[in-house]
Formats: C-alpha cells, sequence, structure tokens
C-alpha cells in the first residue's frame, strides 16, 4: 500500500517530468498565488517613478524590447556570462537600456510579500510597463499574466529584431509584421515616445541631413548634439516627456519628430491618417495603445513546463542550481528540494533496487548523471542529487545544509514500520513523526506536500465509501467515480484541486471535509492540529514558511557524513 511519504516524492518526480499543467495567460494568474504581487509591483514602480519621471519610460522600454526578441520572456534582462550572450550590449539597449535595478527590487519585493519566488521577471516586466504609464498619467489595460523566463538570452536576435531609429516606414511595417502586429500596432506603440528621451548619436543624422524637418526644431536639437561628440547627450522625444499625451503626433505632423523612424510615420505613407487621428484624439490613442500592449505582450510567452520562474532576475537557474559550487571544496548552504525520510534517515536509500523493481527515478538517475558530468566526477551524493526543486511548481525556496553520503544497504521492513501510511489517524501519526525527531507543527507543514500530485484509489477507497460522517458527501461521490468499489486500483485523483500548483487549497479541502486520504483529513477532525490547519488555509505565505522549516528539519534526519556510507556512482546500486 503506498504510504504518505512516497505519494510526497512520487508527486514531486512525477510533476518535475511532466512540467506545470498552465500553458495560457490569464489576468488572474496571480490572484489565488500571491494576491499582493500585483499591488507590490505597483507600489515599487509609483516610487521609482515619482523620484525620476524618466524611469516610466525606461521601464516601458524594457517590456517592448523584451518582447521583440525572441517573446516576452525576460531574456533582456540576463547578464553577461560564459554561456549567455546579453542583450543589453545590442545595439538597441547598450548603454541605454536602463530600469534594472527598479526591476531587481521589484522581484525582491514580490518575493518577500509572496514568501517564496512565485511570479515571473517576464510578468514584472509586463506589469511594469503598465504600472509606468499609468503612473504618467497614461491608460491602464488587464495585463495577461503566467510567463515564465528565458534561460538563455540572444545579442545576435536583439540586433536583428529590435527596431532601429534610422528605419523607413516599410523596414519597420516588415519589422512589426514579424512579431504579428500591424499597421494601426506600430503606430499605437511607437506612440510610446510620447514619453522618454532619446541619445544624441540616434537622431544626429536627422537634424543635420535630412530635409522633411521643421528648421527651428533643427537648430533646437543641434544646440545640444553637435556634429561630433555628445553621443549620449538627451533630448526628449516629444515636448512633454513625463505625460503620456498625444503631442508625440502633433509633433510628427509638423515635423518634429526627433526620431527617423518617428518621422516615418507620417512622410506621406499609409500611416498619416491614423498620425493625424491620434494628435486630435487622445481617447482613441489610448485605447488603441492599450489593446496593442495587450497583443504585444502576447508574443512567444513561455508558459507550462517551458523556462523557468528565476530567483535573480539578471541571473538564469542552471539545471541543478548547486552545481557550480558543489564541485569545489567550500560549498556551503544552497537551495535545493530535500526529499525522503525513515528511521534509517536521510541517506537515499529509498533508491537502492531490489532487481530493478523500482521504476520512477529516472529523474534522480538524470541529475545524478549531469552532476558527475559537469563536476568531472561523482562528487555528489545521490542523496544530494535528489535535492529537488519546489520554485517550479511555485513553491517556497530554501537553504539546504550539504555532505550527505548515500547508505550502503536498504531496509523493507524499516520502511514498512517507519514510514507513515494513509491509514493512520492523528494519535498515531503524531506518534510517528515524533519517533523522527519532528513535531505536531511539522507533521502538519509536511502533509500539506500534498497539495501537489495524486493517489491511486487503493489509498482513498475505505475513506470514500465507509467514513460517512467525515467527508463532504459530492466529494465522495466525485472520487466513487473513478474509484469502484472493486477493481481499479491504480486510478489516480487528486490530492487537492490544484495539483499542480504549490498553494493552500490542500488545507482548504480538510477543512471543507474533502481530504483523499484518511490521514489527510485526520489533521481536522476535532484534534489539536485544527487550528493550524485553519491558519494554513488561509495563510499561503505562514504555510510556505514552516513547510521550508520543517523541510529542513527533516532533511537532517540520521546524516551519514565523513567517513560513514560511500558516494554511489549508480544512485541505484551500492558501489
Amino acid at each position: 500500500m503506498a504510504s504518505r511519504s512516497f505519494l510526497f516524492i512520487y508527486v514531486l518526480v512525477m510533476f518535475s517530468l511532466a512540467g506545470m499543467a498552465f500553458s495560457d495567460l490569464s489576468d488572474d494568474f496571480y490572484h489565488h498565488i500571491c494576491p499582493k504581487a500585483l499591488p507590490t509591483i505597483k507600489r515599487v514602480v509609483e516610487d521609482a517613478v515619482r523620484k525620476e519621471r524618466r524611469m516610466g519610460a525606461s521601464l516601458l522600454r524594457l517590456h517592448f524590447h523584451d518582447c521583440f526578441v525572441n517573446g516576452c520572456d525576460a531574456s533582456i534582462l540576463l547578464d553577461q556570462t560564459s554561456t549567455i550572450n546579453s542583450e543589453k550590449t545590442s545595439r538597441a539597449n547598450n548603454n541605454s537600456a536602463r530600469g534594472f535595478e527598479v526591476i531587481d527590487k521589484i522581484k525582491s519585493e514580490v518575493d518577500k510579500v509572496c514568501g517564496r519566488q512565485v511570479v515571473s521577471c517576464a510578468d514584472i516586466l509586463a506589469v511594469a510597463a503598465r504600472d509606468s504609464v499609468v503612473a504618467l498619467h497614461g491608460p491602464s489595460w488587464k495585463v495577461k499574466l503566467g510567463r515564465r523566463d528565458s534561460t538563455t538570452a540572444s545579442r545576435t536576435a536583439a540586433n536583428d529584431n529590435i527596431p532601429t531609429p534610422f528605419m523607413d516606414l516599410p523596414a519597420l511595417i516588415k519589422n512589426f509584421k514579424k512579431q504579428g502586429l500591424d499597421e494601426e500596432d506600430l503606430v499605437a506603440l511607437s506612440g510610446s515616445h510620447t514619453l522618454g528621451f532619446a541619445q544624441c548619436f540616434t537622431f544626429r543624422n536627422r537634424i543635420y541631413n535630412e530635409t522633411n524637418i521643421d528648421p527651428t526644431f533643427r537648430r533646437q536639437r543641434q544646440a545640444n548634439c553637435p556634429r561630433s561628440g555628445g553621443d549620449s547627450n538627451l533630448a526628449p522625444l516629444d515636448p512633454t516627456p513625463a505625460l503620456f499625451d498625444s503631442k508625440y503626433f502633433s509633433d510628427l505632423r509638423s515635423k518634429k519628430g526627433l526620431l527617423h523612424s518617428d518621422q516615418a510615420l507620417f512622410s506621406g505613407g499609409k500611416t498619416d491618417d491614423l498620425v493625424e487621428k491620434y494628435s486630435k484624439n487622445l481617447g482613441m490613442f489610448s485605447k488603441d495603445f492599450a489593446e496593442s500592449m495587450i497583443k504585444m505582450g502576447d508574443i512567444k510567452p513561455l508558459t507550462g513546463k517551458r523556462g523557468q520562474i528565476r530567483v535573480n532576475c539578471r541571473k538564469m537557474i542552471s539545471t541543478m542550481i548547486f552545481v557550480p559550487k558543489l564541485c569545489q571544496p567550500s560549498d556551503g548552504l544552497l537551495r535545493m528540494q530535500s526529499g525522503k525520510r525513515g528511521e534509517w534517515g536521510c541517506d537515499a536509500s529509498i533508491l537502492l533496487d531490489q532487481t530493478a523493481t523500482i521504476d520512477r527515478f529516472e529523474v534522480i538517475d538524470r541529475i545524478k548523471s549531469e552532476v558527475d558530468k559537469v563536476c568531472g566526477r561523482p562528487v555528489v551524493s545521490c542523496r544530494t542529487s535528489w535535492l529537488l526543486q519546489l520554485v517550479t511548481l511555485h513553491g517556497p525556496t530554501w537553504e539546504v545544509e550539504l555532505g550527505r553520503r548515500d547508505s550502503t544497504t536498504a531496509s523493507r521492513t524499516t520502511a514498512n514500520n517507519d514510514i507513515p501510511t494513509p491509514l493512520m489517524d492523528l494519535p498515531a501519526l503524531i506518534d510517528n513523526f515524533k519517533k523522527q525527531g519532528l513535531d505536531e507543527e511539522d507533521l502538519v507543514a509536511l502533509s500539506g506536500g500534498h497539495t501537489l500530485g495524486f493517489a491511486q484509489c487503493s489509498t482513498f477507497r475505505n475513506r470514500i465509501y465507509n467514513e460517512i460522517n467525515n467527508i463532504d458527501s459530492t466529494f465522495a461521490s466525485q472520487r466513487q467515480a473513478n474509484c469502484p468499489r472493486s477493481g481499479g486500483d491504480s486510478n489516480l485523483a487528486s490530492l487537492d484541486p490544484t495539483s499542480a500548483l504549490f498553494d493552500s487549497k490542500y488545507f482548504s479541502n480538510l477543512v471543507s471535509k474533502r481530504g483523499l486520504l484518511h490521514s489527510d483529513q485526520a489533521l481536522f477532525s476535532g484534534g489539536e492540529t485544527d487550528e493550524l490547519v485553519k491558519t494554513y488555509s488561509t495563510n499561503l505565505g505562514t504555510f510556505s514558511k514552516d513547510f521550508a522549516k520543517s523541510m529542513i528539519k527533516m532533511g537532517n534526519i540520521k546524516l551519514l557524513t565523513g567517513n560513514q556510507g560511500q558516494i554511489r556512482v549508480d544512485c541505484r546500486k551500492v558501489n
């Protein structure tokens, strides 16, 4: 019969393989995961814009330049490394893209209020762009959310795809069309130049060599942008660079567009009429701008199991975060996920095969193989290799003490005796956890691991057919539909309604008498753990914090260190 701990590990492995169940963007993506996320982004953006009005344009530009490369995936934020060809040094961004420190602050503040790394850097860019426009008296719109972050960047793609200030109208139309954007999007999004400034080198040729330019405007700009030198001197893109209005379009009609690519929108071509309309109708421009921003935000987002949620917006999380450090002698604390527990302690004994009978550890095998490859030798124990991240399922992260060694034996008898079963009542669970040095708070917090994954029919059949006094009748009927009184033992049911998302609905279910396993519902059945279940059901931050703390505590049960045990070459076999 499946045990609680085995189900927990099975869930982690299965979803590490399958990835998350999300595939579409939605404007309410964080409503339940972290309702404070968007207000926090707004607060930090407003504070940044209050301190420097120009920052609003900078944050808007970051989102624009991110989406035009390989989709809205936060690739623009990645710093240069030996494996990352940063977009920050591309022609369009080098010495001009700014606002990175504001994004860093947003990420830090959001992670703090959410209690974990749950909001992607790509979503932060999209929301910060919207909030910047609003802070400068522009329109608002619902930002679709649920993006994940890229694991790479491309300076070449940035050079090829971000429109330049030297493009004429046909080139601009072609450039936007490659991104799935039409001529109306081109004009509306170019209207973002109602905000901010440009550097002298981007408009020098226009003010000295072009004829379709107002003479007075030309002389004004030449005063601060000489024929040579002063490349970084700034000029406003419209007369009110800290206010979202329609003067940018009025300037185009008067031949006062600062950039060649600006004036190209009103130069006898097919976009002239739209420029004229926007110059006279701020409401129309605002409406179309918002619609085009939503459309641009949909350019090739990474969702589901693609990409990652970065812990740091400027750095890519490697396949195993600890790999680069662990190959060095002075390794310390690193953020990874803990796993197996039992009488024999955290020693990877569960990975040892009888005769290849355990078949769900391919992920561990692959991790071990990759780690040994980058370290150049078997230096990381299987127990360490088993520290899986919950971040990909929007769960918390924590620092794990490393240096465990692997057991040279395993015991089915001890596993049968010590791993808690799904049939245990509360006193038995408390006693079982107490034998491992874990208290009632650890019991409830770690049981919350059932916010993820599924259980087999054989583990909950008795509950849905015989425990009529402590189960919601509708819930029982729903589960009976896929778990008959006999047969179908391996049929699966989710342990909570959002089985691919780390949240607090597992505890809400217990309060509603919808715990799937007997040992789940035992946590909320009139006993001493009821109050903690209630607390977790309404406070995801408290649950996440306590879960992480209990995982650290569980990960330290009877470790093998020093000369004890071994470092297995093959996690399934003793050396």
